[in-house]
């Protein structure tokens, strides 16, 4: 494996730094109004000006990460700094206080979403990243007071208006708050004890409510009390690309917690349950919906292949790899990489596709949108080069 880890290690760099990186910094990054375009067309024209909140703070984490982790180039750099100037000018409601879902090229609001707090995580993830990378404390303290106030949403009645008057809790909401504490908490070692209780919470959650040995799946939403809804079309829909992203999350911690047993079944029984109901064995790729109970499924995009659960496949199984040594999950490794390398990676003009059908073949060959853009697909070669690198010593 030592000289396998090797190869893959340097494809991955290679991917990472010559060329998902550089297109984004060629395309995507304004030098005129500051932040990141993401609505790109296969070459990296620009389809739509207006930019997305959630990739501002998504692009600054990615090239935080990148400059501490891989290299630390001067045009990462750039890219932070503008970012997260972009980010504090223009991405705030200065009336509440509140982030925005899309702004216009220059920063002007252009679309709120004041039921999510998905807007301010990722800020979060941003503020914590660009602390780490450029020894930055007053970012790190900027990402926690931003916690502080989503926790404040979250726990006052009336702020975040739901979109339908519904019951049901997601796995969504502790998912990304896990992943984010864990992140700020790098941001802010002297905050362990804080952030481990935190952490501990959403894990409970995680596992009380949606993880379910009684289907052998991880639900997307039930009731309050734990009781699941399959008697609705909500309630039975499974995203195992999703709940993937999770299992990886929690492994994630149990590595930071010096391979904890049971964290390590924890993710790792989220894995093999939604491998299982995720993996197309007919055409290849994770399918993006799967119904709990093996109905018909429901939305007309059920059976497409999204590039993001792909990139989350790989992190995972290289991850349980990793801390279990287990060969099945080499395997499926292997088997996702090969799927990506044979459909999504586009050889002429860089970057991967986001939208495939079923069968592979290309749905619309953008590069970005306001939900695709340097993101799922940089963390992906980032996290494996770190996995890999350990491998191979």
């Amino acid at each position: 494996m030592k000289q396998t880890s090797d190869l893959l290690y340097q494809e991955y760099r290679h991917m990472l730094v010559d060329n998902i990186l550089p297109f984004w910094l060629r395309y995507g990054l304004d030098r005129v109004h500051g932040g990141m375009y993401t609505a790109l067309d296969r070459d990296g024209s620009i389809l739509d000006t207006d930019k997305s909140v959630w990739f501002q703070g998504r692009a600054l984490w990615t090239y935080a990460t990148a400059y501490r982790q891989v290299e630390k180039n001067a045009e990462f750099k750039t890219a932070c700094d503008s970012l997260v100037s972009f980010i504090e000018k223009h991405c705030f409601d200065p009336a509440d206080g509140r982030m925005f879902f899309r702004v216009s090229k220059e920063g002007r609001p252009e679309i709120k979403r004041i039921r999510y707090v998905f807007s301010e995580t990722f800020a979060i993830l941003g503020f914590a990243a660009y602390s780490r990378a450029f020894n930055r404390p007053d970012y790190a303290q900027k990402a926690y007071d931003l916690l502080l106030k989503v926790e404040g949403y979250l726990n006052t009645p009336g702020v975040l208006v739901p979109k339908f008057e519904t019951a049901s809790i997601g796995f969504g909401l502790p998912m990304i708050l896990l992943n984010t504490v864990q992140e700020l908490r790098a941001a802010l070692p002297d905050r362990v004890v804080e952030f481990n209780a935190r952490i501990d919470g959403y894990l409970e959650q995680i596992k009380t409510h949606f993880v379910r040995p009684e289907l052998q799946i991880v639900v997307e939403q039930c009731n309050p009390d734990g009781s699941l809804q399959l008697d609705h079309f909500e309630g039975r829909q499974l995203n195992p690309g999703h709940a993937i992203e999770g299992a990886w999350f929690i492994l994630n911690e149990a590595r930071y917690r010096n391979n904890d047993p049971d964290l390590m079944n924890l993710g790792t029984t989220m894995l093999d349950w939604m491998w299982s109901k995720g993996w197309d064995a007919e055409m290849g790729g994770i399918i993006y919906f799967r119904d709990a109970l093996g109905r018909s499924a429901t939305e007309y995009w059920h059976d497409m292949k999204f590039w993001w659960p792909q990139c989350e496949a790989t992190i995972a199984n290289l991850m349980a790899y990793s801390m279990t040594g287990k060969e099945s999950y080499l395997t499926q490794f292997d088997t996702v990489h090969q799927y990506i390398k044979g459909h999504f990676i586009d050889r002429e003009f860089g970057e991967w596709y986001g939208y495939l059908h079923r069968d592979g073949s290309l749905s619309t060959p953008l590069k970005g949108n306001m939900y695709k853009g340097p993101f799922h697909i940089p963390r992906m070669y980032l996290v494996c080069c770190q996995l890999l690198d350990e491998l191979r010593r």
